[in-house]
């Protein structure tokens, strides 16, 4: 029995079996449909996963195949992706934001013979470039309004698949279950794609192993159990949402909600207040603008007092996490203080800070969680001031997502923590962090130069990343390998601190920085058009859209005074002594963002040569 238990734990869809086994009838996931959350127990989990494996295997999917998911999240993607495992296939996620060019590279290049599309959209993408996907046989829509009239003989409805997949069950019911314990954990069972930000995505494979004990190490770590609620927002294709939404919760039992949409993700956080929830550097410094903006709009009572109560718990977290002490005496800081003190402590929480906690939807968040970029140091002051003590992580796709976090408690701003446990990492002599583990990836698909050259003959997986190591273990990433900026003068600069110091103003949506051969910093900039556009707006100052907004002398004159305040941040040699405002957003589509929103720095530079090089005439 033991053995049997041990085999199935072995793989993801096998630790679905194993919670379905033990506590079915409870909640696994929360759906929200038309305002209104329906329960999914463990139990419905499973099953949805069983029949999901059982008719792709129906459909001629085999060992080592490979099955593709491009759809919103939504619980049919953890089905379509566990299913898929649960045969020895591997799973592919594509993103839903992704153009007709980009889904063709991941269908082409991943050689995907099953495809689940979310709609009519991206069913259409699909089929526009079928010449490009001769080897994709089965297209499945989750949703198919407006597809009832398509010809294409690929195309199966959800429904009628499920329908068929239940008739199999039935007739065979202990098939799937059979298929999970014929399973090598060791063998890749899904593809990854990176971000792109200096080339074409690379297929990074993933393998049970991989997953589950960088999960395991990391569990009791940060203290996920069955008690745990989260919140799947983020693009279930990157690995950082995988962490959350599939491999912690299969491990742990936490249970996954899914809203309605991204748009209402303030809402969906607000109504499910997670315990644990991820967050982008985006996603906070957005948080921040928003309460930054409505707190300028408020009444001059309640501006006066969160400015007071801000101030005085800025002053009390910096006067700790900036010596790099534990968040924990930050915490329990008010009972060595006197009585006064103390007092003060409970009028700001009750007054300010538990409301905002509340409104943000953060207020039950014990373990609020910052990945997959940097951020500055100061705007995570900032939510440790409001008592929303965000902690950085650190990771890649080719490290299962997750190697090393600031476990509560013991938080070090500026760092992303020690290597959780299971984990080695060392610097190279090049201050190039490498890392080493059972979480390290299988290989890049079809790729094995680029594989040799992430991965060294000793085992050790090449990050790219700049980094160092304090005396117990804390790790700081510096920047990017292949993008620090050298100076004229000699200087190496890390663009991202520049960048990041750029971004703390709530007006500066992205930033640029130029440098590299340069006699001086500079930087593009694009403004946040719902922030600034908020500002021009009390101040009477006409505009009509982007372009018209980032060219007006009043916004010019408001980022001069930003970018001089992030200088203050910055030493000497880094500071931004020019900048341009980009006169349009920067898009996926044309190729300066990646599907993950990361700014393709290179590409940027090329299309807006002409800016740079009228600011260093």
């Amino acid at each position: 029995m033991n053995e049997f238990h041990d085999k199935l734990a072995s793989t993801l869809p096998g630790r679905l079996a194993i919670l379905c086994d033990e506590h079915g009838p409870d909640v696994g996931l929360r759906d929200k449909q038309l305002g209104i959350w329906q329960e999914i127990s463990w139990q419905r989990y499973f099953q949805r996963v069983e029949t999901t494996g059982r008719m792709l295997w129906e459909l001629g999917v085999r060992q080592g195949d490979r099955v593709a998911i491009l759809s919103d999240n939504r619980p049919e993607w953890l089905y379509a992706d566990l299913g898929t495992q649960g045969i020895g296939a591997q799973a592919v996620g594509i993103y839903q934001t992704n153009p007709e060019s980009d889904v063709a590279y991941v269908l082409a290049h991943s050689q995907s013979r099953v495809l689940f599309c979310e709609d009519q959209e991206q069913v259409d993408k699909a089929l526009a470039v079928t010449h490009q996907t001769p080897h994709l046989e089965h297209i499945i829509v989750i949703d198919p309004r407006g597809t009832r009239d398509y010809q294409d003989a690929r195309l199966m409805t959800w429904d009628s698949f499920l329908e068929r997949g239940e008739a199999l069950v039935s007739a065979e019911p202990g098939w799937f279950r059979q298929r999970l314990l014929e399973q090598d954990p060791a063998q890749p069972s899904m593809v990854v794609y990176t971000s792109g930000t200096t080339g074409e995505p690379k297929g990074a494979q993933l393998a049970a192993n991989n997953v589950i004990e960088v999960s395991e190490a990391v569990r009791p770590l940060l203290g996920v159990g069955r008690q745990d609620a989260l919140l799947s927002y983020l693009p279930l294709c990157h690995v950082a949402e995988k962490i959350f939404s599939l491999f912690l919760p299969l491990v742990s039992g936490a249970v996954v909600h899914f809203g309605e949409s991204i748009d209402t993700v303030r809402d969906d956080l607000r109504e499910v207040s997670p315990t644990v929830f991820l967050g982008v550097p985006r996603i906070w410094e957005k948080t921040h603008a928003q309460v930054t903006t409505r707190m300028q709009d408020s009444s001059w009572l309640k501006r006066t007092l969160f400015t007071f109560f801000l101030r005085r718990r800025l002053d009390q977290v910096r006067g700790t996490l900036v010596r790099s002490e534990d968040l924990e005496a930050s915490a329990s800081r008010s009972h060595g203080l006197k009585p006064w003190s103390r007092l003060m402590d409970f009028l700001g929480d009750q007054l300010v800070f538990r409301a905002l906690q509340e409104r943000l939807g953060l207020r039950r968040c014990r373990l609020p969680l910052s990945g997959a970029a940097p951020i500055s140091a100061d705007l995570l002051l900032w939510f440790h001031a409001i008592g929303v003590p965000v902690a950085e992580g650190y990771g890649m796709t080719e490290s299962a997502g997750m190697s090393h976090v600031n476990p509560p408690g013991a938080i070090r701003m500026g760092s992303v923590g020690p290597a959780v446990p299971g984990t080695e990492c060392r610097i190279a002599d090049d201050g190039e962090v490498l890392m080493r583990g059972s979480h390290v990836f299988q290989g890049y698909l079809d790729d094995p130069e680029a594989t040799r050259e992430s991965i060294d003959e000793d085992g050790w997986l090449h990050t790219g990343d700049i980094g160092a190591l304090d005396g117990e273990g804390y790790l700081r990433i510096t920047g990017r390998k292949k993008e620090i900026l050298i100076t004229a003068g000699g200087k190496n600069l890390s663009p991202e601190k520049i960048e990041n110091a750029l971004k703390t103003s709530i007006y500066i949506r992205e930033a640029v920085a130029i440098g590299d051969r340069r006699r001086f910093v500079s930087a593009l900039i694009q403004v946040d058009y719902e922030t600034t556009g908020k500002w021009a707006a009390q101040r009477a100052i006409p505009y009509t859209d982007y372009p018209d907004l980032a060219g007006r002398t009043e916004v010019r004159q408001l980022l001069d005074e930003e970018v001089r305040q992030a200088n203050d941040l910055l030493a000497k040699v880094e500071q931004v002594r020019k900048f341009a405002i980009l006169t349009r957003e920067l898009h996926q589509d044309e190729g300066e963002l990646t599907a993950t929103q990361k700014v393709r720095r290179r590409v940027v530079l090329e299309k807006h040569s002409d800016m740079v090089e009228e600011l260093y005439r």
